[in-house]
């Protein structure tokens, strides 16, 4: 009997492996990351239209960077679909702590797909993505309605699939259906590097607000780089 606590994620008949379609572009999928996607995850973050837009990952970006990350993401997914497990008896839907789906993937078939990126949501931890909140810093979800959390996506896709409005529909899908309804999202503040004109787009097209931008705020492997600052509420 399929587990009413994963919706609206569907699940792969052939492989059991949970996913969350598109609202726009219906041969475009979020599943869990999978170990396999390591040998992808390179050759994506060492593209020079790709890394130098985001502050985490090293440069040159190697297979060893792409299996330590992966190290720490799985668990985290396998963790909240292990929570979902556990309440499937409980016919409210649990409200849970992340999403366990993040990896963007184009439908190729019934049993090939291809890795295009990822997008994620966590707790915002910049100071400016908290600045008016009185928090240095956010432990674990409170859900307080009157001083909500501040959240913050992270994300990138391969540029084979730029311009096809695949991340803002990937945003999308992933705060109005998951987001929302199973994680309580109230707030997020954004931050992408100055000068990043398509990821500020893709905000401002799903309701964002350009709050400001800051000057020589973020070290990005070694050199200060500006910010733009975006803010949604529901």
């Amino acid at each position: 009997m399929p587990n009413s606590q994963l919706r609206p994620l569907e699940i792969n008949p052939a492989t059991g492996e949970p996913f969350l379609r598109l609202l726009g572009h219906e041969n475009i999928i979020v599943t869990p990351p999978r170990l396999s996607d390591a040998q992808f995850i390179v050759p994506i973050l060492d593209d020079a239209r790709v890394y130098p837009w985001l502050n985490g990952p090293p440069h040159p970006y190697l297979l060893e960077h792409a299996e330590e990350w992966l190290s720490r993401v799985i668990p985290l997914s396998d963790k909240l679909l292990a929570e979902l497990e556990a309440a499937r008896d409980d016919p409210v839907p649990k409200i849970v702590d992340g999403c366990p789906v993040r990896i963007i993937r184009e439908v190729v078939d019934d049993s090939t797909d291809i890795f295009l990126g990822d997008i994620g949501i966590d707790l915002a931890e910049q100071p400016w993505e908290l600045e008016g909140t009185g928090r240095t810093g956010q432990g674990t979800p409170r859900r307080d309605l009157e001083d909500p959390d501040i959240w913050t996506f992270g994300d990138y896709l391969a540029p084979s699939h730029h311009g096809q409005g695949i991340m803002s529909d990937a945003l999308q899908t992933l705060l109005k259906q998951w987001g929302i309804p199973r994680m309580g999202v109230r707030r997020m503040v954004v931050t992408t590097l100055k000068g990043n004109k398509a990821s500020v787009g893709v905000f401002e097209k799903n309701g964002f607000k350009f709050r400001k931008t800051l000057e020589n705020v973020l070290d990005v492997r070694g050199t200060m780089h500006g910010v733009h600052v975006l803010e949604w509420t529901l």
